[in-house]
């Protein structure tokens, strides 16, 4: 449960250049690691950030999310997003799908059902089973959570398209690695797949 603090970014580096010369030339294009976390707010808000911004490009994500706050004053608590009319919620730009996510995810944290705040002492694939209860909320929307908010170090998002176009094009693959390739490519990178990840992300920048 290593989680991003410089020192640990560093020792991150260093094993996987020496663990793997391909990702070692990645590394020394990009050059250095500025993987960063998102620690502001409390991590419902960040869930329900994470929500609204599927699918959808940042820009429109980002209007309907300051929107959902610009109705309650403030990001929503959960029993406020919880007792929410359909009307309100779609009236910020939420489709019927997400605002029954929101709802689901905020009516499970207000019951205890799942208690969002103590997800920082558990296991990394606790947390996902954890999250994955929640309609809406799949392996990939949880594996960024554990990476961008809770700062984990050894997070894969094998089916992530940049993580798997990062990997094509710096090992050379005709095609896109499936999830299993990719997890088989990964196996040297352990335990700093997230760095990794990270680095494979902006190497397409």
């Amino acid at each position: 449960m290593t989680s991003s603090t410089a020192s640990a970014l560093i020792e991150a580096v260093h094993h996987l250049k020496a663990a793997d010369p391909v990702l070692a030339g990645v590394i020394e294009r990009v050059g250095e690691c500025q993987l960063t976390v998102r620690n502001t707010g409390t991590h419902f808000d960040a869930i329900v950030r994470a929500i609204v911004y599927q699918q959808l490009s940042g820009k429109a994500a980002a209007t309907i999310h300051r929107r959902l706050e610009a109705l309650y004053g403030g990001p929503p608590l959960p029993a406020q997003l919880a007792a929410s009319e359909e009307a309100q919620l779609r009236s910020v730009g939420l489709s019927r799908q997400k605002l029954s996510y929101l709802k689901h995810f905020a009516a499970l944290v207000e019951s205890e059902q799942l208690s969002i705040e103590a997800l920082d002492g558990l296991e990394d694939q606790a947390i996902i089973e954890a999250l994955t209860q929640v309609r809406g909320i799949g392996r990939w929307t949880a594996q960024m959570f554990l990476l961008f908010r809770l700062g984990r170090l050894n997070v894969l998002p094998e089916a992530d398209l940049g993580v798997q176009k990062g990997i094509q094009l710096a090992y050379g693959l005709e095609k896109l690695p499936t999830p299993k390739q990719v997890i088989a490519i990964a196996e040297p990178w352990h335990p700093f797949c997230s760095v990794a990840s990270w680095y494979f992300w902006r190497s397409l920048d």
